[in-house]
């Protein structure tokens, strides 16, 4: 298994675009919860699906993803 990890501008803009969005999305999930989804009850869903988009990103912004996907397939795949 040969995995090469490359550092990348462009997958550092994008991870730090999505990171960006996932704390847009922590910071007003009063609002969304409230228009999106079923209100007082959401508020926590919406909050964690914030943090778990702002990991996302910062796994995107260090080029892991690459890394963590060629893991999982070749866990998946045996080879």
């Amino acid at each position: 298994m040969d995995i090469d990890f490359t550092f990348d501008f462009g997958w550092m803009v994008a991870g730090l675009v999505i990171a960006a969005a996932g704390g847009a999305v922590v910071f007003f999930y009063r609002q969304i919860a409230e228009n999106l989804a079923n209100g007082v009850s959401s508020y926590d869903h919406v909050k964690q699906f914030g943090v778990v988009v702002i990991i996302i990103g910062l796994l995107v912004t260090a080029n892991l993803h690459t890394f963590i996907l060629t893991l999982i397939v070749h866990w998946i795949t045996g080879k």
